[in-house]
């Protein structure tokens, strides 16, 4: 028996409630209950996760929830045979066979090819019906380690496998070999994987290994047999096959990624044409002979990640879209790829070296795209400036704050390690930390207009988006300055990597044309329109916020809470983020407002998370499932330290509840933290950046005000909500792991 189930871990007929959610807390909880997980909680958090970021529905009514797992610790398979079924996002409806695949964060080679096989045989239809039709868990059991290989095979046909299929098993490089005859006479050609297809469908057996004979491993190619090639165009004979790559992979790298692989391959194979698909999976990849990417035609990117070194496809024409498409919409996506290898205006890979990414494949609106890109932006700003500012806050620990500021310039210019001459080594050193982090903040601007452009347009933005950063420092633009000549840097670029160009000029654009243009577009317009505007903003809104003291100041603290817990780390949160980060690098000794807007979004921005975990631990256990007060304990640590997305589970599962409730502690805290002067030369940390809070004691009292007022508000919500009564038993799963259904 294979160590990924056992019977314990198989569900048949199950009514595990009528959402995604409460089937995958219910999965996630039969992991914990068979001790191959140390909370069912996390492990749900992460999966919810994963199926946030794209649906695991496929068709023929099956789901395939999947995650890596730091609270995972075996490999495992849950399988659950639903009654009702429950829609997992596939188009031809819900599902009513779940499996769920756990992998730990560290999972082993093995075991992730394990995983990612019995994903591939999700893809055949006589393992699938097997499924459907087992009468007990032991016998699933048998029937998902024969199509991995692993169940016990007679002494005489042990040969079998290998003469029907000549190949190895799923995700490792080898070719279809010569069809073989079955007792009944059929023809049977298949990789690695169709003896088990057979196995499991029993007297079909020689269909099984026929339809599971169309599915090819990692890195090799959909062969062309007698039916393939009949349904190809009547000109195929004259042309040859139709060829094309393909690149598939999701952000786990276990499921999809190989799922869409197989679909791809295998509906090639029907429609005559010859592909080759690289799976850049957690199992690991076999890369395309280059000679094969040479051949090709087109080459389609089925993927939710960046595509790994794209500048091997350089010149193809190309068509990308999610993963899940792959599985869905396979015949589709090859048709598209052929139409775009026959239209010279199609779009062509660059060959910068870059990375394929959502905002660049059209499959967004332009709204979407500058949205990601800006938080690209500000998450890549984010180390420069809490680099930068620990540096600095480090330095007023060690020497005097006033005196280290104004003269640490004097201090390296006339003084070494070596040779401190009147300057005290505490001083000294205070001076080199305070430098370093001033440099590194005045990054800020650089990193964010930067990485925008690269958002939009992959690497040929970096250089013009880092330009425009530094064009919009000078003029004292800040870091709206920064955000338009970024997102103008950016777009430039992207619209330069359109036109078709002959090969030898494409090879230019990317390190010298583009980089040329898009600067030159994007600094001119700040310097000659645009900058000079957003300057005197910046003037006027800085001066306005160092002016500002008593109720104004006040308002402004309880904006900027209720700006960081409106959406618990979300594009809300993160403009108040970044507008508090923008402006610290320019505060004073005679100048502590943007410290204060500092700290007011720190302690705001911890309210969420502290506040479900007080109201889930302590205030209304009675109102939360087991699962959530798991959740609250780890998100005491997680808003401690400022961060807000701890509070995410909760407002998943209660946002009309729990958002409202975040709200209004953090208007609490913010205005609070304002009014009380309270500053922060740190810009991230939490209560750990205590040691350089000035006025630490109404920083912790705010936070325990906001903190106070969710917990209290979320708990009387539930209450009038009569919460309680909905919290249901979910068949199977024992009362101390039941979820909350609100």
């Amino acid at each position: 028996m294979s160590d990924l189930i056992n019977p314990g871990l198989v569900l048949l007929d199950r009514d595990l409630g009528e959402s995604t959610e409460s089937v995958i807390r219910a999965l996630a909880a039969t992991v914990h209950r068979e001790g191959r997980a140390s909370t069912a909680a996390s492990l749900a958090a992460d999966a919810l996760a994963r199926e946030a970021k794209n649906a695991t529905g496929i068709p023929g009514g099956i789901g395939i929830p999947h995650c890596r797992s730091e609270a995972v610790t075996q490999a495992t398979l849950v399988m659950a045979r639903l009654a009702p079924a429950v829609d997992f996002g596939a188009k031809d409806g819900p599902a009513d066979i779940v499996f769920f695949i756990a992998a730990p964060a560290g999972a082993d080679q093995e075991h992730l090819k394990l995983l990612s096989k019995l994903a591939r045989s999700l893809m055949k239809k006589p393992f699938v019906a097997s499924l459907r039709a087992a009468q007990s868990p032991e016998e699933v059991v048998d029937i998902v380690d024969t199509a991995l290989g692993l169940a016990p095979q007679p002494d005489d046909a042990a040969a079998a496998p290998t003469a029907a299929t000549g190949t190895a098993a799923a995700g490792s490089s080898a070719a279809t070999g010569p069809a073989a005859t079955g007792a009944d006479g059929s023809a049977a050609t298949g990789t690695g994987g169709a003896a088990a297809g057979a196995a499991v469908a029993g007297a079909s057996g020689a269909t099984a290994a026929s339809n599971a004979g169309t599915q090819a491993p990692t890195g090799t190619h959909a062969p062309l047999t007698e039916s393939a090639t009949s349904t190809a165009p009547d000109d195929a004979g004259a042309r040859g096959p139709r060829r094309l790559v393909a690149v598939t992979a999701c952000p786990t790298g276990i499921a999809h990624t190989y799922m869409a692989a197989d679909a791809l391959t295998n509906t090639a194979q029907e429609m005559g044409v010859d592909l080759q698909v690289e799976t850049q999976g957690s199992s690991g990849a076999t890369r395309l002979d280059p000679a094969v990417i040479g051949q090709a035609e087109a080459v389609i990117f089925a993927t939710d990640v960046d595509v790994r070194e794209r500048s091997r496809f350089a010149g193809l024409p190309y068509i990308a879209s999610a993963v899940k498409r792959g599985i869905d919409e396979p015949r589709e996506m090859i048709q598209e790829a052929l139409e775009a290898a026959d239209d010279p205006q199609a779009s062509k890979v660059t060959g910068d070296g870059g990375e394929i990414s959502a905002a660049v494949t059209g499959s967004e609106g332009w709204g979407t795209r500058i949205r990601k890109a800006v938080m690209t932006g500000v998450s890549y700003m984010i180390p420069f400036v809490a680099a930068g500012g620990l540096l600095m806050a480090i330095a007023f620990m060690i020497a005097d704050p006033v005196l280290v500021a104004q003269q640490a310039d004097d201090i390296l210019a006339t003084t070494t390690l070596g040779n401190l001459g009147d300057v005290s080594l505490a001083m000294y050193l205070g001076a080199v930390l305070f430098k370093t982090g001033n440099l590194a903040i005045s990054l800020l601007v650089p990193a964010l207009a930067g990485y925008i452009a690269y958002g939009l347009a992959d690497r040929p933005g970096i250089a013009p988006g880092f330009a425009a950063g530094l064009v919009a420092n000078f003029m004292g633009a800040g870091f709206i300055g920064g955000i338009v000549g970024g997102l103008l840097a950016g777009i430039c670029a992207y619209w330069l990597t359109l036109p078709r160009l002959p090969r030898w000029l494409g090879s230019l654009m990317p390190v010298v044309i583009i980089p040329l243009l898009a600067t030159l577009f994007a600094g001119g317009l700040l310097f000659l329109l645009i900058g000079g505007p957003i300057a005197a903003f910046m003037t006027w809104l800085t001066s306005l916020l160092a002016g500002m003291s008593g109720a104004s100041a006040v308002t402004l603290g309880a904006v900027l809470g209720l700006m960081m817990c409106s959406d618990l780390g979300g594009p809300i949160n993160k403009v108040a983020y970044s507008f508090a980060v923008a402006g610290l690098g320019a505060a004073t000794v005679t100048n502590t407002a943007p410290q204060e807007i500092m700290a007011t979004v720190i302690a705001a921005g911890m309210v969420p998370p502290l506040g479900m975990a007080l109201a889930s631990t302590v205030l209304g256990r009675k109102y939360f499932s087991a699962a959530e007060r798991e959740n609250g304990k780890t998100s005491w640590l997680l808003g401690a330290s400022f961060i807000s997305e701890g509070a995410i589970p909760f407002a998943a599962a209660d946002p009309l509840r729990v958002i409202p409730a975040s709200m209004a502690g953090g208007v609490i805290t913010g205005a609070l933290t304002m009014a009380w002067g309270v500053t922060s030369a740190a810009p991230h940390g939490g209560i750990w950046i205590l040691p350089v809070v000035d006025g630490r004691w109404g920083f912790v009292a705010a936070i325990l005000a906001g903190t106070v007022v969710t917990a209290v508000l979320v708990t009387l919500f539930k209450r009038i909500g009569n919460v309680k009564k909905h919290v249901g038993e979910v068949p199977g799963v024992p009362q101390t792991q039941q979820t909350v259904e609100v």
